[in-house]
């Protein structure tokens, strides 16, 4: 099988549109249209259910997909492998960056990874944990850091992770903030202001909230830490956010509850890295084992 082909394959199935995944490919919407025909030919079955506005995978469409992925990382490999000097670091990196993490993580290991790596360009994308996982599975990104799930999928690797101490706040002139020994029965009685209830942040307080038989009133849910910062020092409500974010306008409350979540980098399994991404690996972990 022709690899242009299998690219262009998938490409319509990542983008959802021929147009799209022409544009991406830099290719014109015919080109793209007969190399996908070329496959179905060779093949002699089709792959992409042409009949409707959405794209659609037919039944071989869908079982070629997963072995289509398998054969361009292997071409990749190949590629990694047979690079004429294995140990210089240059070329393109593409990474992907949660919103908390490019604020109070990536500064520091992009300041240094540029200093001491300066031929490599950076492609850098900020999105939420959820949103770099997808991009991940299409291969948009050699590398993510993002907030690790407890349900992540074996086709991912964890090759860099550090704990994120988190706490409970309150706004400077929040009634919560003149406990000196607030319980969560106490926060019981307030709004909390909380990202979404997919996080693995609302996953971990829930659940000390219902073995305690306690009621959760989240109000306004959003995943950027910043916004819920903001909103939780107007004193618009608690909220639980990473240690590093507090400043003079919160107030920590000590309920005696330690929270934490993982934070890490990821890459796919099976998919060799660069030499570049190794070296970015390489600092992420002395900086935050710092």
């Amino acid at each position: 099988m022709d690899s242009n082909a299998l690219k262009a394959f998938l490409t319509i199935v990542d983008q959802g549109s021929f147009s799209e995944a022409a544009e991406t490919l830099h290719l014109t919407q015919p080109a793209i249209s007969k190399r996908l025909a070329a496959l179905e030919n060779q093949l002699g079955t089709t792959l992409i259910d042409r009949s409707h506005r959405q794209i659609r995978l037919t039944d071989a469409g869908s079982r070629l997909l997963p072995h289509a992925r398998r054969i361009l990382d292997e071409i990749h490999n190949a590629r990694v492998a047979l690079s004429p000097d294995s140990g210089q670091v240059e070329g393109e990196l593409q990474i992907i960056a949660s919103h908390h993490i490019g604020l109070h993580h990536l500064p520091n290991w992009l300041r240094r990874f540029k200093r001491e790596y300066p031929q490599v360009l950076i492609n850098l994308q900020f999105m939420e944990s959820d949103a770099a996982y997808e991009q991940m599975r299409k291969r948009n990104a050699e590398l993510a850091f993002v907030t690790l799930s407890d349900s992540m999928e074996p086709s991912f690797h964890v090759f860099a992770q550090w704990p994120d101490r988190m706490v409970f706040v309150a706004g400077a002139e929040h009634p919560l903030a003149s406990l000196s020994k607030p319980e969560l029965s106490d926060l019981a009685d307030h709004p909390a202001l909380l990202p979404d209830t997919s996080t693995a942040t609302y996953r971990v307080v829930s659940r000390l909230f219902l073995e305690a038989n306690l009621h959760l009133n989240p109000q306004m849910p959003t995943n950027y830490l910043e916004t819920i910062k903001m909103m939780t020092s107007v004193g618009l409500g608690w909220s639980v956010l990473p240690l590093r974010m507090v400043d003079d306008s919160l107030r920590v409350l000590e309920l005696g509850k330690p929270v934490s979540r993982m934070l890490g980098g990821i890459g796919l399994s099976g998919r060799q890295l660069s030499n570049a991404a190794k070296a970015l690996l390489d600092i992420v972990q002395e900086e935050e084992n710092a």
